[in-house]
């Protein structure tokens, strides 16, 4: 099996429990998914199978879309519902021109500190692991980027959010953030992955119906797996002459003309078949970074 699943995860399980029962389900050798989601947050979850894996962290750099509900006036030791309440504070009767105010603050390219209940690893370990034992470690910011804050719904202590960012967002923390800036805190209490990429959850299937799919044989599997070379859409594509397809395949950079003068690009062979991705080397020539291993297939 050798393809992309998207799957619309459910929340109350980790991104890896939800990988592990997708491979199993279809016998894959190897298998790994495109950015965590935490157990509380659901939604789409694109998971690599065999040799698309090879694309997997070329889909952790995309940008994301998420849709998350936020309680104001308390603040969590997680920055979500699954947290222990640190603080409860009154909340102001917000006008929609403050609130307006305030997200427009948060949108574009800014620093921001990762929390300590993450998957960063500091001296080897997970930051999450060190939180759990009580401990808190200085952690630098890193710059990210929102692209789109929308205010979807507001109501009493209640906000709802739509949120398009960049890799390494912690939407956790932008709510956090939002909550001091309003001076009463907050928490998220759901959140939902909408997009990542050029993926989206209304394409995704759920865990139940792809367990359902299983019990109906691979044939019905099958039809699920998007191409790998989904995820490199917006890629320049290079199409190889045969001679130029039999050296790349053995490491061997090649002359392509009219190619891109820099960059990453998607290789294909003169039948279409899709070859790995490669790296311009600035002088005409591109060079193999990941090929595709079809022997295996």
């Amino acid at each position: 099996m050798h393809g992309i699943v998207l799957l619309d995860k459910p929340s109350g399980i980790s991104s890896n429990a939800a990988l592990q029962i997708t491979k199993r389900l279809y016998q894959a050798r190897k298998a790994g998914h495109c950015g965590s989601l935490d157990p509380l947050a659901s939604g789409l979850l694109p998971l690599c199978l065999g040799e698309a894996t090879k694309v997997a962290g070329f889909l952790l750099t995309t940008d994301k879309h998420y849709q998350t509900r936020c309680r104001l006036g308390v603040t969590t030791t997680t920055g979500d519902a699954e947290g222990e309440v640190l603080a409860v504070q009154p909340v102001g009767a917000y006008s929609m021109a403050e609130l307006e105010s305030v997200l427009a603050g948060f949108r574009g390219e800014q620093q921001q500190v990762p929390p300590m209940h993450s998957a960063l690893k500091q001296q080897g370990q997970p930051l999450y692991k060190l939180a759990h034992r009580g401990l808190s470690v200085e952690r630098a910011p890193r710059t990210i980027s929102v692209n789109e804050l929308r205010l979807v719904h507001y109501s009493g202590d209640e906000l709802t959010l739509e949120v398009a960012c960049s890799k390494g967002t912690y939407i956790r923390t932008l709510v956090e953030d939002i909550g001091v800036r309003l001076g009463c805190g907050a928490h998220v209490t759901a959140l939902r992955r909408t997009g990542a990429g050029g993926y989206r959850v209304e394409d995704a299937i759920s865990l139940p119906a792809l367990q359902v799919l299983a019990g109906q044989g691979p044939e019905s599997l099958d039809q699920l797996l998007l191409p790998m070379q989904s995820a490199l859409a917006g890629w320049p594509q290079l199409r190889l002459s045969e001679d130029s397809t039999y050296y790349l395949q053995r490491g061997q950079a090649v002359f392509v003309p009219q190619a891109p003068a820099s960059g990453w690009v998607s290789l294909y062979a003169a039948d279409e078949r899709f070859l790995g991705m490669g790296e311009m080397l600035g002088d005409g020539r591109v060079t193999p970074r990941r090929l595709i291993n079809y022997p295996a297939c």
